[in-house]
């Protein structure tokens, strides 16, 4: 028999597997040039898990217990840390800060990733 405290315990045990800090603050990326990129996200996430007895008479039981739990994580891209060689630091909002979809901000970078990644292929080759 699961007890509403084992059911609990297992669902924040498998949002503990879910979500660490490398889930809101991510891996580092360092370009050719040294230039460091840091995503960083947005979790949340909920949970809920309930018990209860009641009287079983018509089971031919004393007591009938039944139980459950769920849980559910959505983690978005908020922005990115950018630090240079020369150690400035820039935050990139993923979201424009007025007007604009998450889509025209991604085109926008486009040619800057583009030519990241051009400079990186050249610098592979030689």
């Amino acid at each position: 028999m699961t007890t509403v405290v084992e059911l609990m315990n297992a669902t924040l045990a498998k949002i503990r597997d879910m979500v660490d800090t490398n889930t809101v603050v991510g891996d580092s990326l360092t370009t050719p040039d040294g230039t460091t990129i840091i995503p960083v996200s947005s979790v949340t996430l909920g949970f809920g898990t309930g018990g209860t007895d009641w009287d079983g008479k018509s089971s031919g039981k004393t007591t009938v217990n039944g139980g459950g739990g769920g849980a559910g994580v959505s983690v978005k891209p908020v922005s990115f840390l950018v630090i240079s060689p020369s150690g400035s630091v820039k935050l990139i909002p993923v979201e424009p800060s007025s007007g604009g979809s998450t889509i025209e901000k991604v085109i926008e970078a486009v040619p800057t990733i583009i030519n990241t990644v051009e400079n990186l292929i050249d610098k592979f080759k030689n």
